[in-house]
């Protein structure tokens, strides 16, 4: 019997997000099966077709391969014979096909590629999946383009493969699989916490320690909708650990470095906003107005002409490393602060120095 009334494999992910796309969340589904007392034995890539009739053998394989199917705590391979209560683990990747994908011709910026995957360096704007409002103009419509005129790309999967998603007006890093096996390889990573991330940001206010933790369960606000919140007692949403450090102060803006050890939709903005840090020019989180600093016209005007050149919230995904499905050697790959940001933060600077 299944524990979850889901259908996997073949079923699409329901889109958690509260925008378009998601912050940093490994996309794929995780199913517990407790197999019936009476079950026969039966090789597992034919039982779970059994639960999915239109699902293939091939993508049951490949999770495999891929070490996604664990049965009593441990891997197996497809040829495994389910017994009699087994406890079947099923952890996929498949992010939401809400529409098809349509290729466009929009530029990118791709840092690595190979047969396997490719890594792209965001701009801060770009929708990374379409959905409500944003069905077109995509990350994932440049990259449907991309691979439609590569002649040497045969991949099985039926969709791009999107491994984890950053919001729209977050800058950076991002991997996306080019194969079944490395869709399922690297999505089990991010489940697993065991890639390597680290995003800069710009918080309002001085922060009172060079480095802290943020722990917190994350879930919708309870009256606002459109915002995370951060639930101490664990009463609601999923468990968040956030790890900062400052990297430079300005007064009354701070640049922190976040590592993070879970990926939860708006992690970042909402557990800085809990510890009352909220991100410079954050619109959904109220970060858009000047919540630090004096009251004189002078910086009024400055922190004003500051947000006209830092128009988004200030998060940039600095940094990605992850471990290669095939080669199985370690990729690490950074990403240089935006030229928003830079600008944004050479300001400050010069405001300091002159007052």
């Amino acid at each position: 019997m299944l524990d979850e009334t889901e259908d996997f494999l073949e079923d699409e992910l329901s889109n958690q997000d509260i925008s378009t796309d998601d912050e940093n969340s490994g996309l794929f589904e995780h199913f517990n099966i407790k197999v019936d007392g009476n079950q026969e034995p039966l090789r597992i890539d034919k039982f779970l077709l059994s639960f999915r009739q239109n699902s293939s053998r091939n993508k049951i394989s490949e999770a495999c391969k891929a070490g996604s199917i664990v049965v009593n705590g441990k891997p197996v391979k497809q040829n495994y014979k389910v017994k009699p209560r087994d406890e079947i683990s099923i952890l996929l990747a498949h992010p939401p096909r809400e529409n098809v994908i349509i290729p466009q011709d929009i530029p990118i910026n791709i840092v690595y590629e190979d047969n396997d995957l490719i890594v792209v360096d965001k701009d801060a704007g770009m929708v990374v999946h379409p959905g409500h409002g944003n069905w077109d103009g995509t990350l994932i419509n440049a990259l449907a383009f991309h691979f439609a005129k590569d002649p040497n790309y045969n991949s099985d999967l039926d969709r791009v493969g999107l491994v984890h998603r950053i919001d729209k007006d977050t800058s950076g890093l991002l991997v996306i699989a080019k194969t079944e096996f490395a869709l399922s390889f690297l999505a089990k990573q991010f489940f697993d916490r065991t890639t390597k991330r680290l995003y800069w940001a710009f918080v309002w206010g001085n922060v009172k320690d060079d480095a802290g933790t943020v722990t917190g369960h994350i879930g919708r606000h309870p009256k606002n909708r459109m915002q995370m919140y951060t639930y101490e007692d664990g009463s609601h949403g999923k468990h968040a650990v956030t790890h900062y450090k400052v990297l430079e102060r300005f007064r009354y803006m701070t640049w922190i470095e976040c590592k993070l050890e879970t990926g939860r939709t708006h992690q970042i903005r909402a557990h800085m906003k809990h510890i009352g840090h909220t991100l410079f020019n954050d619109e959904r989180y109220e970060g858009n107005v000047i919540l630090r600093g004096v009251n004189l016209p002078k910086y009024k005007q400055f922190v004003n002409n500051v947000f006209e050149v830092l128009p988004r919230h200030a998060l940039h995904a600095h940094t990605l490393g992850f471990v290669h499905p095939t080669t199985k050697e370690e990729m690490y790959f950074e990403s240089p602060m935006p030229k928003d940001m830079q600008e944004a933060s050479e300001r400050w600077r010069k405001y300091l120095e002159s007052n």
